[in-house]
């Protein structure tokens, strides 16, 4: 959420930035409720002075009146306080100055391509036809269980699926990062505090109402929620971790669209990057996670190319992202991989994670500050397969895997075990 402070004193700005991300925020009511909250405040303050008063002078029936009112607007400043906090909640992330105004996607700014799209000698198989022939993905026997986008992965696709993450998993303990795998149900309330349920994000969650629970739509929910009202130290920052999790999304408002494969499922396994750092390195540390993602899909060796989105594409809580397109044969475009995201204080305001600058450790009275949290995708790992199965297909509809992680399948080629 945004410091009350700072709307009070930049309305203008904070309503222009919630448009061009065509969402519409009543500031002019907010404001009134926070004037209507701090004079409320103060009436309250001289209340508690009269009743003490009262108290010390034995003044029993003056303190009865007193208590009547104290009684009467501390229940009028809960329900103000109440739907303030709603209205809050829902004033989206500001967009990061360098971030292009735009009115949809078709305006994202594409900042560099890598890489060359194969030219192939024969006509491509998509991820589908090729999943069926290697026997590594059924849809058919996933629909009959549990319903439309839904998979089964088998064979060497789980090989795959594991050598994927293993990679990142190696690659980022040697740069530091702490692997965790987190829970993959939260509390709602917490979830609320992470930001996403705003603004529609609610209907692309599972939710089980009976325990107050909800299944993550990505491993980022449960582990930036894991310092919620903790205090870091600014010495020990960068703090940073790898999760690996299975995530849930309903797909809401996506009917009729990437239905075929696995590009859009409900559940599918993730690897993702989430940091803590201080205000002043957070743009470069947003470069360092988008600088791993690369580094990743030129290890791959697939084509990709990375995309900035602009205002009305960048999501409720992110000042800044950028995606990650990789090359995709069958629909001779790019399609989206990875993300990275930077949030600001965003979250860190919701959740109360603060760190303690250099130079006030040990001294009382001086004020936290909070933390800037930034997250980014290692491998969205049912994507990257798509990426990986359509980008090294052969004519016989064989799969050659990607050089860089044959040592964890222990196999180079995936062959066919059924001919079409």
């Amino acid at each position: 959420m945004l410091d009350i402070k700072f709307i009070r004193e930049n309305p203008d700005k904070v309503r222009e930035g919630a448009k061009n991300k065509n969402i519409n925020v009543p500031i002019d009511e907010i404001l009134r409720l926070d004037q209507e909250h701090r004079e409320l405040s103060r009436i309250l303050q001289e209340l508690y002075t009269q009743r003490n008063r009262a108290a010390k002078e034995r003044d029993i029936e003056g303190g009865r009146e007193v208590k009547a009112e104290v009684d009467s607007s501390e229940d009028k400043l809960g329900k103000i306080k109440e739907r303030l906090d709603e209205l809050l909640y829902a004033v989206p992330n500001l967009p990061a100055l360098d971030v292009k105004i735009g009115k949809d996607e078709s305006e994202n700014e594409i900042i560099r391509k890598v890489g060359s799209p194969k030219k192939f000698s024969f006509k491509v198989r998509d991820h589908v036809e090729l999943g069926e022939l290697l026997e590594i993905i059924d849809l058919e026997r996933a629909a009959k269980v549990s319903g439309t986008r839904f998979a089964y992965l088998k064979n060497e696709g789980v090989l795959l699926e594991f050598a994927l993450a293993q990679f990142a998993l190696d690659s980022l303990i040697k740069e530091g990062f702490i692997p965790i795998i987190p829970p993959v149900l939260i509390k709602t309330e917490t979830m609320k505090k992470v930001g996403y349920m705003e603004h529609g994000g609610d209907e692309d969650m599972f939710h089980i109402e009976k325990d107050g629970l909800t299944l993550v739509g990505t491993a980022e929910h449960s582990i930036v929620a894991m310092h919620q009202d903790e205090t870091f130290l600014e010495r020990d920052l960068p703090v940073r971790y790898v999760g690996f999790s299975s995530a849930f999304r309903r797909e809401a408002g996506s009917y009729g669209k990437d239905t075929r494969g696995i590009l859009r499922v409900h559940q599918f396994d993730k690897v993702e990057m989430v940091s803590y750092t201080t205000p002043e390195k957070s743009d470069s540390e947003q470069d360092y996670l988008l600088n791993i993602e690369e580094k990743f899909f030129q290890a791959l060796k697939i084509p990709y190319q990375v995309v900035k989105m602009c205002t009305a594409d960048l999501g409720f809580v992110q000042a800044k992202k950028y995606d990650i397109e990789a090359w995709i044969p069958s629909q001779e475009k790019y399609r989206e991989m990875t993300s990275a995201s930077h949030l600001t204080d965003f979250q860190a305001r919701r959740l109360n994670i603060k760190f303690l600058p250099a130079g006030r450790q040990g001294q009382k009275g001086l004020e936290k500050e909070f933390i800037h949290t930034l997250n980014a995708t290692g491998f969205a790992i049912g994507r990257t397969l798509i990426a990986i199965l359509e980008n090294y297909q052969e004519k016989d509809g064989s799969v050659v895997v990607p050089e860089i992680l044959r040592n964890y399948v222990n196999i180079d080629k995936i062959s066919p075990k059924k001919l079409k």
